[in-house]
């Protein structure tokens, strides 16, 4: 996974000097030895290459010596908790985030959804639900590869989408999560059409379906943020009031 910042002496090279065809990897940051180490043996039983660090030292320092292909993410963490460590994770790169957390009130959902995590997870869990949803994000993350690559135009922006990034007129460079990516790529498919909510999730195409509707206006609202688009008056994503959204950009391409 290409990231800003972080040095690229992957897993994956190391597969490919041992000429053996590359696995995910993943990063757990956790405190609890026990899941962490739960995590890290079941995940392989998977073919899911996994290394665990206890906080967001840890954490920074595996990500500066090594990159994966996701991040999981206790959200109680010595020092730095873990929607600090979302907030800089996102501003850094687009590799996808699944938080964990002991913590089940629907606040700290959202919140870590704002920070742009890509799915949630409730203690105690299941470990072979956590790598279902593993595999669902990174089946996303591909899919959504395979889909276009290079970069798509519209108004003063330049989509890139290999690696998730929005560019503006001016240069400045806009990370995307996955979720924002999958968003923003559905309206330009359909500029200039009013998309309902059941649009949205036919457009979603079976991917995480759940998480999608139930995230589809704050999607919106964290990529109009990201677009400069007013939200008491945009321009671009333009609310239709009992209908849906209106995706308004011109000059696509």
């Amino acid at each position: 996974m290409q990231s800003k910042g972080f040095v690229s002496r992957s897993v994956h090279e190391r597969h490919a000097a041992d000429k053996q065809p590359p696995h995910p990897s993943g990063l757990i940051v956790d405190d609890d030895v026990p899941i962490r180490e739960l995590l890290i043996d079941y995940l392989a039983r998977f073919d899911i290459f996994a290394a665990g660090v206890s906080d967001g030292t840890g954490m920074r320092q595996a990500l500066s010596e090594d990159s994966y292909d996701l991040v999981v993410l206790d959200l109680m963490l010595p020092g730095e908790d873990g929607l600090s460590l979302c907030r800089w994770l996102r501003s850094e790169s687009s590799i996808p985030i699944l938080m964990l957390t002991a913590r089940c009130e629907p606040t700290d959902r959202i919140i870590g959804l704002e920070l742009g995590a890509d799915d949630y997870m409730a203690k105690p869990f299941e470990p072979r639900e956590l790598v279902a949803r593993i595999q669902s994000i990174l089946r996303r993350v591909r899919d959504d590869r395979s889909e276009q690559r290079g970069n798509v135009r519209f108004d003063q922006w330049r989509l890139n989408s290999v690696l998730r990034q929005l560019t503006s007129a001016d240069g400045l460079v806009v990370p995307l999560s996955n979720a924002e990516f999958r968003l923003l790529w559905v309206f330009l498919e359909r500029p200039r059409r009013v998309l309902s909510r059941e649009q949205f999730l036919d457009a979603a195409r079976g991917r995480s379906i759940e998480a999608f509707d139930r995230s589809i206006d704050l999607l919106v609202s964290r990529l109009r943020q990201k677009l400069g688009d007013d939200p008491k008056s945009p321009n671009l994503i333009k609310t239709i009031r009992g209908e849906g959204y209106l995706f308004d950009a011109r000059d696509i391409g």
